[in-house]
């Protein structure tokens, strides 16, 4: 395919979702132009330097879930694209237990009286009648029965959601758990053996010199021509025949557009839109709620940590749920004998967390971790905080109904295609937002060429 194929492609937000989209639309031969209202790419997916360390704004990392995609990420990446197999760890009671739940750890750390109940309670379960898909909270207790949920994923849950588990939709758990299951659990249990089951928290690809080397690298690929930073999106305007004609950017300057494809948060993107969207989904928008993730980082004078690819903390007494040691994914993180641990806070923008000072931050995490004894105050090199906005979809019961129809309004757009997490409501990973580029350009070009036709015709 050549530069000879029809239309443009107006993709809004420099995230992985957008700079994906602008990747395979070069690859197509697809004219386009990616617009970033900031002065970087990458979004909530960029490696962070502080003198000769780098970590992660999260605990990314690539599943190899889409051969096709992980074949094209090691393509684009200019360094190893490396295999990390590393398990991940639940902090209870003084103690880590492994992740995936393995009965022969769990009876080491919880006692065989407590195991046998939970492995009692996990198959009496399913054969209870009871819905199991009504909440989160009993999609859970359905498939692991009440202790064990409680133990390690109830509570984890209501602290990174900020909700009651019985207010969140089941959808938020079964991507997270998946390969969490009971057969695997009995199996391990009555054979004696570890099972070697498939886990997201076990075996998955990571660039050597950070996730922030993907996004560059398809920043480099699409090219300096096709990307414009500090271009942010002041207004959206569309036909009442569900087709948007133009973008305005920084309030100054409007462009005409053939095809857009939006990463920008949904929220975000109707309230640029003119004329205003239909009040059902003006109303709809209010329920829309985006978890906040403050990282709070440690530089430290110590080899090691943990052999762990993270380090999960599911009771509220702990102000962070998960912590996670970015020299575990690649040596080249840290500099030799030293290492760096980041702590997630999860939180509602604008609330009493996000507004702590960086100092109060940071105390209350440094105070949590020596707890753990993860660390001691003499090996603390230095500390840095980042906020991160949109950093998770709240997809609690009510909000479900009110982004069926936000996402129906959207749908009818003819020239409109929406990626990304916060561009679709929906949780998704490194490897989704990759194929889902491929789609949008697949189908792009599908659509293009069908139109084309008409006009020949």
């Amino acid at each position: 395919m050549g530069s000879e194929q029809p239309g443009h492609i107006s993709i809004l937000g420099g995230g992985i979702a957008g700079l994906a989209v602008g990747y395979y639309a070069k690859k197509s031969g697809v004219s386009f132009t990616v617009y970033e209202a900031s002065d970087r790419l990458g979004g909530n997916c960029i490696t962070f330097r502080h003198g000769s360390f780098l970590f992660d704004s999260g605990a990314h990392r690539v599943h190899d879930v889409y051969p096709d995609v992980t074949n094209e990420i090691r393509a684009i990446l200019k360094t190893e694209f490396k295999l990390i197999n590393r398990p991940s760890q639940i902090y209870h009671n003084g103690k880590f237990i492994d992740f995936p739940l393995s009965p022969l750890n769990l009876i080491k750390n919880i006692g065989p009286g407590l195991m046998v109940k939970a492995l009692f309670e996990a198959v009496l379960s399913r054969f209870k009648s009871s819905a199991t898909g009504e909440n989160f909270e009993a999609f859970l207790v359905s498939r692991y029965g009440r202790s064990l949920s409680e133990l390690f994923l109830l509570n984890y849950s209501e602290k990174l959601w900020g909700i009651p588990c019985s207010r969140l939709a089941p959808e938020a758990a079964k991507k997270r758990l998946k390969g969490l299951g009971l057969k695997a659990l009995l199996f391990e249990l009555l054979s004696g053996e570890k099972n070697t089951r498939a886990h997201v928290d076990g075996s998955f690809y990571y660039p050597v010199n950070g996730i922030g080397e993907l996004s560059d690298g398809l920043a480099d690929y699409c090219g300096i021509g096709h990307i414009r930073k500090m271009a942010k999106i002041t207004k959206i305007l569309h036909t009442e025949y569900n087709e948007i004609r133009e973008v305005e950017i920084n309030g100054s300057e409007t462009v005409a557009t053939e095809f857009v494809v939006s990463s920008l948060p949904v929220d975000v993107l109707l309230n640029q839109m003119e004329p205003q969207p239909p009040r059902d989904v003006c109303s709809a928008l209010r329920y829309l709620r985006y978890r906040c993730v403050i990282l709070v980082t440690f530089f430290l004078d110590k080899e090691s940590v943990s052999d762990a690819a993270t380090l999960y903390f599911p009771v509220s007494l702990f102000p962070f749920t998960r912590v996670y040691e970015p020299k575990n994914r690649s040596i080249r993180m840290a500099p030799d004998g030293q290492t760096s641990l980041v702590a997630e806070i999860p939180c509602d923008k604008g609330d009493d967390t996000w507004c702590m000072t960086d100092a109060t931050l940071i105390e209350k995490a440094r105070s949590k971790l020596l707890e753990t004894k993860l660390i001691k105050d003499e090996e603390i090199l230095g500390t840095v905080v980042h906020r991160l906005d949109y950093a998770y979809p709240c997809l609690d019961l009510q909000t479900e109904k009110q982004v069926n129809i936000v996402i129906s309004f959207l749908s009818g757009f003819r020239n409109l295609k929406l990626s990304g997490r916060p561009g679709t409501f929906k949780y998704c990973w490194i490897h989704d937002l990759m194929a889902d580029g491929r789609n949008i350009v697949e189908r792009f070009l599908t659509q293009s060429g069908a139109l084309l036709h008409k006009k020949t015709l």
